[in-house]
């Protein structure tokens, strides 16, 4: 039973945001901020498909254990898609408030984003085995925790000041979206059922990008 409905809320998910990606790219009207924001959204459903399709087959048919290389294979690439999934998002922010001064902050976001692709490289992560270390999960995670923090005070001061409604609860999803992730990090190896905080980690990312197809389709609609 958890095979098929795990199975089935993936296929949704990555079918949802992967659709709404598109839509934005041919929608956008030309504009930048929502090309970004549908370009991101493919990537963040393309990047998380590396992952959830293999472990959907494995659930399918002969269990976890029997596909650990292509399990790990896929958190790689989807440790990596991420983390450009953040960086676009920067982007985003700064297209949206007309951000034009703050270089400090640009050079922050790349070379935390930098530093957390350089430690997903490292060999010790051992992606293809069944007894990874959790000590390099904890530490290819700083820079991405980091990252995401200082996405997060962006988003909540910037629609804060600029009374940004449609934008308000972004910052909100990013600090659900870690803080359903970290447990799992720490945890899940221990006690497997932690694993199913990822369900609402997942949700909250379909938020984010609902709230930026939402805003789309409200400038499409009133051409603000």
């Amino acid at each position: 039973m958890q095979a098929v409905m795990e199975t089935l809320f993936d296929i949704v998910y990555l079918v949802t945001v992967i659709t709404i990606g598109i839509r934005m790219i041919l929608k956008c009207g030309g504009e930048r901020q929502y090309r970004l924001f549908g370009i991101m959204a493919v990537v963040l459903g393309a990047g998380d498909a590396f992952h959830l399709v293999p472990r959907a087959v494995a659930l399918c048919t002969t269990g976890l254990e029997n596909y650990t290389a292509a399990l790990g294979a896929g958190k790689f690439i989807t440790s990596i898609t991420m983390t450009i999934f953040y960086v676009i998002l920067y982007h985003v922010w700064r297209i949206r408030y007309e951000v034009k001064e703050r270089k400090n902050v640009t050079v922050m976001v790349y070379v935390l984003a930098a530093l957390r692709i350089l430690l997903c490289l490292f060999p010790q992560n051992g992606w293809l085995r069944a007894d990874a270390p959790l000590s390099w999960g904890i530490i290819r995670n700083i820079p991405f925790a980091l990252l995401g923090i200082l996405v997060i005070v962006l988003f909540f001061q910037s629609a804060k000041e600029q009374r940004d409604r449609e934008f308000r609860f972004m910052w909100l999803t990013i600090v659900l979206s870690f803080g359903f992730y970290i447990p799992v990090v720490l945890w899940a190896d221990a006690v497997p059922a932690i694993g199913m905080l990822m369900i609402p980690k997942t949700c909250a990312y379909v938020w984010t990008v609902l709230i930026g197809y939402r805003a789309m389709v409200h400038h499409n609609s009133t051409g603000a």
